[in-house]
């Protein structure tokens, strides 16, 4: 998400997919190049808590036990306390309101979330939720028996499953937290201890280095001081789904870290300039934009079909996802208005910050015309086990129905600036037969819907807790997804010269008809092992 999922959504979008899909803050100017930053969407971690990349909620609705109770309207059936699989997430309903708390085995606190049922229940218990200071649905949850529910984020590839916890609300959880720099670097150590994958795969002691940043923690630490001991423990993971907030004084967060891997640098705005200079040379006309910018579609030469995607989010200014895919919809019904016609099409994913992983497999359902495994998606939920993942979900690419899809070769043009959920998209689309051929750089290597965790009064973390599985099992976290051609992307020699060689390629390609012997993802594994080999370690289909 993406940032959700679920990685950086706007409004209604991942996040959790959150994926991802997930999200936090709009991604500055609808413009190529603001709307391709993934730095404005996860390092400005406190403008928008819309893209619910933290997945819990609840309500009161009539719903079906496991003991066959019929449905009754105004039996309560999800009031209570509930905890999530994996995501360190407690959720307490009551009344019409949920309300989440985030847990570790050291603190309880209130979490990033809250909202309120929107509607009546649904005929099987569904019940819609808004997030606090919305008019509209983002997310649901559907009662599975007495004791267990299923949250779902709109946008998002997956659901999260809900247990109801004995006894309510442990009583941690009413107290005031302390908020003294030794008790915030416990809160943000453990979060990070009992949710975070990667440790091992990046060769990092999470457990030496927070003793020995502990040891410099006095009661004199100033908050200053705090976040650098904070950002010193982030840096090394070289993850670009982490990141630190810090609290602004007229509300909301300030980006004060976001983390990338080692030798991939954010694109400068003279960047998206010259490379949007680059590309318009190529194509017969300008492109035209959907989605405030984020979507460009034009024609190349030689009947091949254009499509820019620089985000899976910020489709529009503020509204639910259903708004989102209908922006989407417009793009995709220009570019396969003839499919007929096209001899290629180019999905460019080289900017593309992140968003929503279901949009992702939305553009996927338009370009097949049989149903394909995309991924699947595990979540860390183990505090003391870093090998314990939830049941893998899987999802399911379907050809669209009632409109216009394409099934001819296909190529797609990725980068290190390739992001979160354009690399749910470029992994799903793998699986497609023919499979695209990929063009360019490895993706960035960050797959995970993110978690916005509060750790104290002045910070909030933001972390990844999942791994997108291939249908070996493996994945491309840490790397990134490799391509199959390998050609500059955006390089300054390129730039100056006006040279887009990986667009060119991808032409040369699908007009020679050679586009259509790309491999599938495990294939690529093989392929290109010293950029591509599991870094993260496989996950067996059912790790419990």
């Amino acid at each position: 998400m993406g940032i959700a999922r679920r990685r950086p959504a706007t409004g209604a979008t991942r996040t959790a997919g959150a994926r991802r899909t997930a999200g936090a803050a709009r991604a500055g100017a609808a413009t190529r190049a603001g709307a391709a930053a993934r730095a404005a969407g996860i390092a400005a971690v406190a403008l928008a808590v819309t893209a619910g990349t933290v997945g819990t909620a609840g309500a009161v609705g009539a719903a079906p036990d496991g003991d066959g109770d019929a449905r009754r309207p105004g039996v309560n059936r999800l009031e209570g306390v509930w905890q999530t699989d994996g995501y360190g997430i407690l959720v307490e309903i009551h009344g019409t309101a949920f309300t989440t708390y985030d847990v570790t085995r050291v603190s309880c606190t209130p979490g990033f979330y809250s909202g309120t049922q929107i509607g009546a229940p649904g005929r099987d218990g569904t019940v819609r939720y808004a997030q606090t200071g919305k008019a509209y649905a983002s997310s649901s949850v559907t009662p599975r028996g007495r004791d267990r529910a299923v949250y779902q984020e709109d946008g998002a590839a997956s659901a999260r499953d809900l247990t109801r916890l004995p006894g309510g609300l442990p009583a941690q959880c009413r107290q005031p937290a302390a908020q003294d720099a030794l008790a915030s670097f416990d809160r943000f150590w453990a979060t990070f201890e009992e949710n975070y994958p990667f440790f091992a795969a990046k060769g990092i002691d999470w457990r030496a280095k927070g003793a020995q940043a502990r040891a410099g923690i006095t009661p004199r630490t100033t908050t200053d001081d705090l976040q650098k001991i904070l950002v010193g423990l982030l840096e090394p993971l070289g993850d670009a789904h982490t990141a630190l907030g810090r609290k602004r004084p007229g509300g909301g967060y300030a980006g004060v870290f976001a983390g990338l891997r080692p030798g991939t640098a954010e694109p400068t705005d003279e960047v998206r300039e010259s490379s949007a200079r680059a590309v318009a040379a190529q194509l017969l006309a300008p492109e035209q934009t959907f989605g405030l910018g984020q979507l460009g579609v034009g024609e190349l030469p030689g009947g091949i079909g254009y499509l820019r995607v620089s985000g899976f989010s910020g489709y529009v200014e503020d509204g639910p996802y259903q708004d989102h895919a209908a922006e989407l919809d417009k793009a995709l019904d220009l570019l396969l208005a003839h499919p007929g016609r096209l001899n290629g099409v180019v999905v460019d994913l080289r900017l593309n910050g992140g968003g929503s992983d279901e949009l992702g497999l939305r553009i996927a359902s338009r370009l097949t015309d049989r149903p394909f495994l995309a991924y699947r998606k595990v979540a860390r939920n183990d505090p003391a086990d870093p090998t314990r993942f939830t049941r893998p979900q899987p999802s399911v690419v379907r050809p669209a129905t009632g409109t216009t899809r394409y099934t001819g070769p296909v190529a797609l043009l990725t980068a290190g600036s390739t992001v979160s959920a354009g690399e749910t998209f470029t992994q799903a689309m793998a699986e497609r037969r023919p499979a695209p051929v990929r063009i360019g750089e490895n993706t960035q290597g960050v797959f995970s819907d993110i978690m916005f965790k509060p750790v104290s009064a002045d910070f909030v973390a933001v972390l990844p807790n999942e791994k997108f599985l291939t249908r070996s099992g493996s994945t491309f976290d840490g790397p990134g997804i490799p391509p199959n051609v390998r050609t500059p992307v955006f390089t300054p020699e390129e730039l100056s010269q006006g040279r887009d060689s990986a667009l060119t390629e991808a032409r040369r390609l699908l007009s020679t008809g050679a586009a259509g012997a790309a491999d599938a993802p495990d294939a690529a594994d093989a392929a290109d092992t010293a950029d591509a080999a599991d870094a993260t370690g496989a996950v067996p289909a059912d790790p419990r």
